[in-house]
């Protein structure tokens, strides 16, 4: 064979292998996912949700690139007030959500509100939970919605509102000691090391109460101080008690339902990269990322500053702050 000939070849087969490398090179780039859709629920007057939910938002935002929308109880000049108990804003968003993270406590939420929340619960599409979402609706005068107090938030969290054990001079130093539970390998756990607490214990377990479907607990906490000791009730409230958990939840759509719930979320506690971890960490396993999760635990840096305010009722939130928003 002539070389002019043998060059000829070599640029046909040049040519056919460029071809095809951007053509592999146009399905890769169409099969690109598009970013999440993460919807955080805040609606809580006790434990500054609306100070800790944005901060790991942000970590999530520069984790994962995820667009996230943070809905808040606003005021009628849009200013955030967690003692508004009737409304949140911004609901509608779960329509889209690829995640829902709630943290709110004994909200009163009208239908066109509650139904977003509902009918995301039975999507099938997965949801974390924090401390007080055990008892996050409450309403007092209407026997068609009791169940969304109690029944609800047990089916779908794995716990319902039962007890703690004590404040004990809120902030001033832990009230749990937190360690994992004996041979869970969960890559929610990695990077999690034992550490104390300020949320005092919830009681989920124990006594007459048991946690709520396949619940798996990951952590528990032992009470460092406890009104239950005091009076002798340890039988019906143990010092120690589950305070993370997996489970799944099966909505009406007949789909499973990955959840993560703890009962930790004191403000303080967010403090301790341990807590951090474990919430990015849970939030990855709920929506399916586990193996992305590193042996050390999702960067929990935090963006920026974290300084919340304590815990408390009333005026003691930060007051002329306005919703939080990601581009």
């Amino acid at each position: 064979m002539k070389i002019k000939h043998i060059l000829l070849l070599v640029i046909i087969f040049a040519v056919c292998m460029a071809g095809c490398n951007k053509s592999q090179t146009a399905q890769i780039e169409t099969v690109e996912q598009d970013p999440l859709n993460i919807v955080f629920v805040i609606g809580d007057e006790e434990y500054r949700s609306e100070e800790s939910m944005p901060m790991l938002a942000a970590i999530l935002k520069r984790e994962l690139g995820a667009n996230i929308t943070l809905c808040y109880s606003v005021d009628s000049a849009g200013f955030i007030d967690p003692n508004r108990l009737d409304h949140i804003e911004g609901l509608e968003a779960l329509e889209n959500a690829d995640l829902m993270i709630m943290f709110t406590r004994f909200r009163a939420l009208p239908e066109n509100e509650r139904s977003y929340i509902t009918e995301y619960a039975e999507s099938g599409r997965p949801m974390v939970g924090f401390r007080t979402s055990t008892h996050a609706f409450l309403y007092r005068d209407d026997s068609t919605l009791e169940y969304m107090n109690n029944t609800w938030p047990a089916r779908v969290f794995g716990q319902q509102w039962i007890t703690h054990h004590g404040h004990f001079e809120d902030g001033n130093s832990p009230l749990t000691e937190v360690t994992r539970v004996e041979g869970n390998t969960s890559p929610i756990l990695n990077g999690v090391n034992p550490f104390q607490a300020y949320s005092w214990l919830y009681h989920v377990d124990g006594g007459d109460w048991k946690l709520q479907g396949n619940s798996k607990p990951l952590l528990v906490g032992r009470s460092l101080r406890s009104n239950h000791e005091a009076e002798g009730r340890l039988d019906k409230f143990p010092l120690t008690n589950p305070v993370a958990w997996t489970k799944t939840y099966t909505g009406s759509e007949g789909t499973a339902a990955r959840v993560f719930f703890t009962t930790l979320g004191h403000p303080y506690d967010f403090r301790e990269e341990s807590m951090r971890k474990l919430a990015l960490n849970g939030i990855y396993w709920a929506l399916g990322k586990e193996t992305d999760i590193p042996d050390n635990g999702v960067n929990a840096d935090i963006v920026g500053t974290y300084d919340p305010n304590n815990s408390g009722f009333g005026d003691v939130y930060k007051h002329g702050m306005r919703p939080v928003k990601f581009d």
